[in-house]
């Protein structure tokens, strides 16, 4: 077998597959009047305190994705994350992708940067997003014991050209019941526009304005919680 069909086989089909079919993953619940707003790759030094600020204001718990090494640079952002009662979950430890790691590798990215969010704020994250939701062949073995969360709409916030309005026409269109929507908070990671999140910020800001009230914004530990319990 070529190096081609061993990368096929090992990468792209196993997440093809777990993602149409939702193996041993989640991406959304069937929660009414609840949704949940994620955001990857950060902490960021600018942008994420300006979210956290929105937050605050309109009473919505998130869910960060961080990125191990940006965590690292920020630890202040990770504790007030951890305080006003949002969700901290993982990435990697850096930005690579699960196609290009051997399982152990994966587990080694998830272990340290679990290890190094529990140093902070005395709690160990159970939910893990893989970046850019590459899995692969033993992706449940490698991200053994956290829990695989993925979305129900991803909305391509990380190119600038974008732009706010059209971002918040897709918030329109995707924000539903038990919702899980994927959001960035960092422009630094490949293949982003560094000042992206700038739209994202403004595009969530105008429609917590105009739609204030329409959901509850919880984090994805609530929307998991409650689906599970719903299907004993």
């Amino acid at each position: 077998m070529t190096i081609i069909s061993l990368f096929i086989v090992y990468s792209i089909i196993p997440t093809i597959a777990i993602r149409s079919l939702s193996i041993g993953i989640f991406k959304k619940s069937h929660t009414k009047g609840q949704a949940s707003l994620t955001f990857d790759d950060g902490p960021d030094q600018l942008y994420t305190p300006m979210l956290l600020d929105l937050f605050k204001k309109y009473n919505v718990k998130a869910t960060f994705f961080v990125v191990g090494e940006h965590a690292k640079k920020n630890p202040d952002i990770i504790k007030r994350m951890h305080e006003e009662g949002h969700t901290i979950g993982i990435h990697h430890y850096k930005h690579v992708s699960n196609w290009f790691l051997m399982p152990w590798q994966v587990r080694k990215q998830c272990k340290m940067t679990a290890d190094l969010i529990e140093s902070m704020i005395g709690v160990r994250p159970i939910y893990y997003r893989p970046p850019w939701g590459h899995l692969n062949l033993f992706i449940h073995w490698g991200a053994k014991p956290f829990r695989l969360i993925l979305w129900s709409a991803i909305l391509g916030d990380w190119k600038l050209s974008l732009g706010k309005d059209r971002l918040k026409k897709r918030l329109q269109e995707h924000i539903k019941d038990g919702a899980v929507i994927v959001l960035h908070d960092n422009g630094e990671n490949p293949g982003a526009d560094e000042r992206a999140p700038e739209n994202t910020i403004s595009a969530v800001t105008e429609y917590l304005e105009e739609n204030h009230g329409k959901y509850d914004f919880v984090s994805v530990h609530t929307l998991y919680e409650d689906e599970h319990r719903n299907r004993v």
